[in-house]
């Protein structure tokens, strides 16, 4: 007899304080394995916070958090196996072309040889759409190139659970748009877990399957479900003005 399939990440009670500081407390929430969820919220509600957490960069100070069925504290090496993280701001090697950008991770990590490598990272860069510009530098590229570029090496170890920190901040609305179709093409084509901290609204609308949202002065999450279904019947005036883009009096 076959049980439901276990999450691809587990957020139980999950807290974080900086000495008498409380960032956040008591946020639990599940990812189904093959699902685009969601972080968002205000500044300073705890989103980065929690992503440092998931990807074992930030031991929680309570709760438990798993990924791919590891402990972030206790197994964090495990962890690091199952995932591949897009930071906010790219963080490419400005004095390497994008293709070694991306070789990069296969060398640290892998026993492959060189033109292997190499053809590896030509798929990525492929895949994102940058195929004709595996020798660029970061510099020679734009804003949403470099986006695309760092979801790239991100995918360079096939890991099944993807996070992306803020993929459209800074981005105008099409090049927005069309990160957001890059993502939600890879999730149909590999089938990936992602995991997205985000507060552009248009985002979440399109891609989001589910979400948690946070908040700063409840020092915990507020609102956890279909951003749609959020939006429309939340009583929660905070979440509701977030949704709605209401600014108050």
């Amino acid at each position: 007899m076959n049980g439901a399939a276990p999450p691809a990440i587990d957020v139980n009670h999950a807290g974080q304080s900086f000495g008498d500081r409380v960032i956040f407390e008591d946020v639990t929430f599940t990812v189904a394995t093959g699902e685009i969820f969601v972080v968002l919220g205000g500044s300073g509600c705890g989103k980065s916070t929690l992503l440092k957490q998931m990807i074992g960069l930030l031991p929680p100070t309570r709760g438990r958090i798993t990924v791919g069925g590891h402990d972030v504290v206790s197994d964090v090496d495990a962890v690091r196996h199952e995932i591949g993280v897009m930071f906010q701001s790219g963080a490419l090697f400005g004095s390497m072309t994008l293709l070694d950008n991306v070789m990069l991770p296969l060398l640290m990590f892998t026993d492959l040889p060189v033109r292997a490598r190499m053809e590896v990272a030509r798929l990525k860069l492929a895949l994102v759409g940058l195929d004709g510009a595996i020798n660029l530098l970061p510099s020679e590229i734009s804003g949403g190139m470099a986006k695309r570029a760092a979801i790239a090496r991100a995918l360079a170890l096939d890991p099944p659970i993807l996070f992306l920190d803020e993929p459209s901040a800074g981005l105008d609305p099409i090049t927005g748009a069309g990160l957001d179709r890059l993502i939600l093409e890879l999730r149909a084509a590999l089938g990936c877990t992602f995991v997205v901290v985000t507060h552009e609204l248009q985002s979440i609308f399109a891609i989001s399957d589910r979400c948690v949202m946070l908040d700063a002065a409840a020092r915990g999450m507020i609102a956890l479900g279909v951003p749609q279904d959020l939006q429309r019947t939340s009583d929660n005036p905070t979440v509701r003005a977030f949704f709605n883009r209401d600014a108050g009096s």
